[in-house]
């Protein structure tokens, strides 16, 4: 779940970069990008992953 959340963000940060979009420093490309990279590693670190044990 959270890979397709860092997807997003990065996709988003491409629109804001190609179309040279005038935000302001909140949502610039680039912290949309590394708020991308944060959510990225957090989904390859496991956080969010829906492991569900059944014990018998």
């Amino acid at each position: 779940m959270l890979g397709i959340g860092a997807a997003v963000l990065f996709f988003i940060a491409f629109l804001i970069n190609a179309a040279e979009i005038g935000t302001n420093d909140v949502f610039s490309s680039t912290n949309v990008t590394l708020l991308g990279l944060m959510v990225l590693a957090l989904h390859v670190a496991g956080i969010g992953a829906s492991r569900v044990s059944r014990r018998r």
